[in-house]
Formats: C-alpha cells, structure tokens, sequence
C-alpha cells in the first residue's frame, strides 16, 4: 500500500486526475484503480469525479510488474475437453491459474505451454487464454481460450454472467434453510493479507447452495455463483456460520480436519458449461471429486469424525 499526501496546489481536482499526476500512471489506469476499490481517500473508497482537499491522504494499492510465463508441466493436470477454440482443464490443488507476485508453485497457463498447447495472445502475456480462475486451493474444471474469437466470446460470458459455475463443498453443520441465496458484498479483509470477508464497502457479491447430503456434523452442498470474486464461497459460506470442512482460515474447526485428513477446505468444481463461443451449442464439463476429499466425504458419511 502507498501512500501520497495531496499538496495544496492540487485542492478541488478530480480523484482520478490528481492521483494520475501524483503517481505517474495514466488517467484510464486510476480510475480502473478506482473502480476496483484499490484506491482510497481519508480511509474511503472515492468515486473517480469526487473532489480532493488539500492535506487528504491517498492509499493506494498500486499495479505491480508481473512475473514471467515458465512453462512448467503440472503432474495430474488432466484434460477434460479439448478443441481448436477451448481446452477444460481438470485444476488439481496446489496449481494457481497462471503466475503471480504472490505464488511461486505451478500454474495451469505454464502446465498447458509446456504441453505444446497453443493459446491466444488475447489478455496480458502472463495471463493468456485465461478467461477465469480457480484458487491455488480449490480444484475442479476451468476453461482456457486457445482462440481470439473464445478468449473474447468467454470472457464476456463471464461478465455476464452467462457461465454455469457449479461447485460441491462440504460444510460444517447443517444450513437451515437448505437451500438458500447468500447476497453479501465481498473486500479484502484489512486485518490480515491474504484473507476476504464480507465488507460494506465490498463487491457485490451472490452465492446461491442447497444442501444435497446431510450427516453427522456437516453437509454437501452444491453452490451456484453468479458471481466470482474472490474466495466467494468460503466467505459466504463462514458468513453463514456454516465454513468449508477444513477451511481453517474462515473458521473451520482444525481439528475436524485432522480427523478427515484434510490439509485444505473441502471445495471442489464439479461442473462448468456455456455457450460454446463458436458453436453457441451449450457444453457442459465435469470434475470428478479428487481423492482426498472423496476419502475425507467416506469418512464424514460414515460418521466418524
């Protein structure tokens, strides 16, 4: 986070213009920063159009350089459907949707370029063909662009919000109701660097489950989203008093998870389908549970934990 104390001969300006002048990036680039909620003025996230006083601080989370494409092969990475415009990849854990900053393991993106597997120059070099992502500890079927016309076609999908996106988790506790709607906006979560929670000055956020298996102490449930930000399920879900089996991050018992063996939350995508972007034929593509949380779901079943 930086900080910049606004000087006096900038008093009246525009958010977005003062912050350009003050860092050196462009206009366009400040208000994106804007409207992405990185930006804020006396501790509150402004509008682009709102006026600056002198002696106001900004703070601002500023872009950094992102880190080369390595293409590295991913051991288990495998190919649910492939075609001359799309490859559905199943995400195994540990696997980050393409390089960043912040992680240093393996990647889908690295893993599909090693494998010789042609992707779209469309997006940003270190993020080509990817249209969207899993977390590094979630697995299940994700969808990369090998064309121009997919990586446009999808990506607009998801803005959509077109993109059947169907996850299983297993829950602490029983839900009641059974199947309900979590509508709650989703921000960083100040206190701590890598965590989310529910924020009023967060993105609009909603998370729609139903409780398709109960048993002793927890539940599977299937999730929809309608949107996708980040860690939305177990935010939403530990919102509800109801966290991902072995998501100790947002309140899971860690305990539970040493009994079902677990070393991450219990979240997989099992289901992923669209409009094919050239055909506009609806697809559909499915993730079998991978066998650590099958054999922690075995276990839960038979209740013994």
């Amino acid at each position: 986070m930086n900080t910049y104390l606004i000087p006096d001969g900038f008093e009246g300006g525009r958010v977005d213009a003062t912050l350009a002048a003050m860092t050196g990036l462009s206009r366009a680039k400040c208000a994106e920063l804007i409207d992405g909620g990185d930006v804020r003025l006396d501790g509150v996230v402004p509008k682009n159009s709102t006026k600056v006083n002198a002696g106001s601080v900004f703070e601002v989370s500023l872009p950094v350089e992102e880190p080369a494409v390595v293409e590295t092969p991913v051991e288990g990475m495998g190919i649910l459907y492939e075609d001359a415009d799309i490859i559905v990849v199943d995400k195994p854990l540990g696997v980050a949707a393409h390089a960043s900053q912040n992680f240093e393991g393996p990647n889908v993106l690295g893993a599909l370029l090693a494998a010789g597997v042609t992707l779209t120059t469309s997006g940003p070099q270190e993020r080509q063909g990817i249209v969207h992502r899993l977390d590094v500890g979630t697995s299940g079927a994700m969808v990369v662009a090998k064309s121009e016309i997919a990586y446009s076609v999808l990506k607009q999908a998801f803005r959509d919000r077109t993109v059947n996106k169907i996850y299983h988790a297993l829950v602490q506790g029983h839900p009641d109701p059974m199947s309900g709607t979590v509508d709650a906006p989703i921000g960083r979560d100040m206190r701590h660097q890598w965590k989310m929670g529910v924020r009023a000055d967060g993105k609009h956020a909603i998370t729609h489950y139903d409780v398709v298996e109960s048993m002793a102490g927890a539940s599977l449930v299937e999730v929809h989203l309608e949107t996708g930000r980040t860690h939305q399920i177990r935010v939403h879900m530990s919102a509800i008093k109801h966290p991902c089996v072995g998501d100790v991050m947002y309140g899971a018992d860690p305990l539970q998870a040493d009994r079902l063996g677990l070393e991450r939350q219990w979240l997989h995508a099992v289901r992923l389908g669209f409009a094919h972007p050239r055909t506009r034929q609806y697809v559909e593509f499915a993730s079998r549970y991978p066998e650590d949380l099958q054999h922690a779901l075995d276990i839960a079943r038979e209740g013994m934990f």
